[in-house]
């Protein structure tokens, strides 16, 4: 992983300036940008704010799982994501979109209006609306400058690093150590006694391989073409030409082993569940909890494994859940 990082500070070193490619590159090691004097906010906020995405993860994974630590918070609802891929779906989450409820028979900007007046809820916050938002409609940016956050990021996926221009208005972002492992993002977690905290936590354990930070990396599953994808990209590409691989390609799908790695998204969910009652713990009085998904995952339905460049019901499909413990 970390050559694709250094890969991306060295074709983009202007992404954070103010931080050397290693620090920036490195999983584990915390941006955490310079405090400035900030103008006493208009508005003010009494809930700590948690967003929790489980990328990957199906809401019909999380329906199998039955989780019963995540009960406390509510109906777990079926939602559609805005996109098919990490990154996109995150940016449309930091910009206050959560995935929709695709309502009949209702023009977009009516439900636009409706969706944001739940922060008042989620905040704590009197008048919060979409308008204020404008002009840079960025979530991190309203809460830090407006209503006094703390803003934190801790994310697992390599395509959310620090250096991408997620990072923008976060008083910290970190790339975990390891891509699949939530507890030890909540030993990270702390709370300001003088100002409410937003934490963006971006959870792998439910994306491929679907592996629980115990399991040692030699027993995670490998498809041919998935594993690694990112890193060996180029591998195949000379002169600016795609060559053929040597020897022989293994058939696309064996659906038993997608069977199996949909048991394992299952199997990651009740771990997790087990985890989100440590979050539950920690958290302190007037937190606010949002759960969801950055996009589904296919296991061979109609030919598809996976998600991104994929056009289906399933990628879009997440689960939301949210609400006070206390």
């Amino acid at each position: 992983m970390k050559r694709l990082f250094d890969r991306v500070l060295n074709h983009f070193p202007s992404l954070n300036p103010s931080q050397s490619s290693e620090s920036t590159a490195t999983p584990g090691v915390t941006v955490q940008h310079k405090q400035e004097e900030q103008p006493q906010p208009l508005l003010r906020a009494v809930n700590n704010y948690i967003v929790v995405v489980l990328d990957s993860c199906r809401y019909d994974t999380v329906m199998a799982a039955a989780p019963r630590t995540l009960s406390y918070l509510g109906p777990v609802e079926k939602r559609w994501s805005y996109a098919s891929w990490t990154a996109p779906s995150h940016y449309n989450l930091l910009m206050g979109l959560l995935p929709h409820s695709s309502p009949h028979h209702v023009y977009a900007s009516e439900y636009y209006k409706q969706d944001f007046l739940k922060y008042r809820e989620r905040l704590g916050a009197d008048q919060v609306e979409f308008k204020s938002l404008v002009p840079h409609l960025f979530l991190p940016t309203f809460l830090k400058h407006k209503l006094g956050y703390r803003t934190h990021a801790l994310v697992s996926l390599p395509v959310l690093n620090p250096a991408t221009p997620l990072n923008k208005d976060f008083d910290t972002f970190t790339l975990m150590p390891k891509h699949n492992d939530m507890a030890a993002m909540i030993e990270r977690m702390t709370f300001s006694p003088d100002h409410p905290s937003f934490y963006l936590l971006n959870v792998g354990e439910t994306h491929y391989p679907y592996a629980l930070p115990q399991e040692p990396e030699n027993q995670w599953p490998k498809i041919h073409g998935v594993h690694g994808v990112f890193k060996h990209l180029d591998d195949l590409v000379v002169g600016g030409k795609l060559i053929e691989e040597d020897g022989e390609i293994p058939k696309f799908f064996d659906q038993d082993r997608l069977d199996q790695l949909r048991a394992r998204q299952v199997t990651a969910v009740r771990y997790l569940d087990e985890v989100f009652a440590r979050l539950f713990d920690m958290a302190p009085p007037n937190t606010y909890i949002t759960v969801t998904a950055d996009h589904g995952e296919l296991f061979g339905e109609d030919g598809y494994f996976g998600h991104g460049p994929i056009n289906h019901e399933k990628v879009y499909e997440v689960p939301l859940v949210e609400g006070k413990i206390r």
